[in-house]
């Protein structure tokens, strides 16, 4: 069992390390050894932020992933507020918070891993998951779907991939987006083990088929994020580098992209002469209206 204080988790998941004083190194090298909560959506090709070729990368240890210097501040003020938000959390709904401070391994998949920011104990004595978020308040609508509730989807996947490690059946999200518990979005999850069981399998053929046969997945993504990705992992462009010849698939790519290209000239330009013949129609409509502001006109006999 893990106990803190008074506190026993009925399931006991493989325990890699204490993380109390880990140093960050060591950590993110612990990290290397499995897939991680927020590694999935980068896997499943729906993440925001990164690709599944860095988290490849990322844990070959050909490019770090985690240690980019992008939106470090953004991402070093949501360490430093999560037991602010932890707190709010505790606060506003009542539930005893606290945190256990060890990184998981899953017992039946071994390359999933487990870093839970807290856990939660209810009233009726059951466990749920707590993972803490931050944001501006002009993002607050990733949180909504139309008028209903939600979770963003690459946060679902990172609760829905701890909560087979730890065998519990909740998750609760808290995201700060001002500087009150008034500005505090909770939401909840429960588990749902059809979709867990597809996303598990994903996750095993990234881990099996790719990060230990060291074939590197395909891109998928959008175009910004593979040439981020591309970036991170080769540096900047050098322009006096010889060109490449591209073979096969990649010349096909090119080909697209000058047929592409070729085609976005063409309807601009179509575009272009739309806008002058509207601005000519609009220039002799004034020159018939004076200093009217309005007109009318018959179509086809009918006014």
């Amino acid at each position: 069992m893990l106990i803190l204080p008074d506190i026993i988790l009925p399931y006991e998941p493989i325990v890699i390390t204490d993380t109390t004083d880990l140093p960050r190194d060591e950590w993110l090298a612990y990290r290397k050894t499995g897939i991680g909560g927020s590694d999935v959506a980068a896997i499943l090709g729906i993440s925001p932020f990164g690709t599944a070729r860095d988290i490849y990368y990322d844990k070959l240890s050909i490019a770090s992933f985690y240690d980019d210097e992008a939106n470090k501040y953004q991402k070093k003020i949501g360490t430093l507020l999560e037991d602010v938000v932890a707190e709010m959390f505790a606060e506003v709904t009542g539930y005893r918070v606290f945190k256990i401070r060890k990184m998981f391994r899953s017992r039946e998949h071994s390359f999933m891993l487990a870093d839970v920011d807290f856990f939660v104990q209810l009233p009726d004595g059951s466990f749920a998951i707590l993972e803490c978020k931050t944001t501006s308040p002009d993002a607050t609508e990733k949180w909504w779907d139309g008028d209903k509730p939600t979770v963003p989807l690459n946060y679902q996947l990172q609760g829905r991939h701890y909560m087979p490690v730890m065998h519990i059946n909740k998750m609760f999200y808290a995201c700060l987006h001002g500087n009150s518990e008034n500005y505090l979005i909770v939401r909840e999850l429960d588990r749902d083990l059809e979709y867990e069981a597809e996303m598990i399998a994903l996750e095993e053929d990234f881990w099996n088929n790719h990060v230990l046969r060291q074939v590197p997945p395909p891109y998928i993504e959008e175009g910004d994020l593979i040439i981020e990705s591309v970036r991170r992992h080769f540096g900047p462009a050098n322009t006096d580098l010889p060109p490449i010849a591209l073979t096969g698939q990649s010349s096909h790519y090119l080909l697209r992209f000058l047929e592409l290209q070729q085609a976005k000239s063409e309807v601009e330009a179509s575009v272009e002469q739309i806008d002058q013949e509207l601005q000519r129609m609009k220039g002799l409509i004034v020159a018939e209206l004076g200093a009217g502001c309005s007109a009318t006109c018959d179509v086809n006999g009918t006014p």
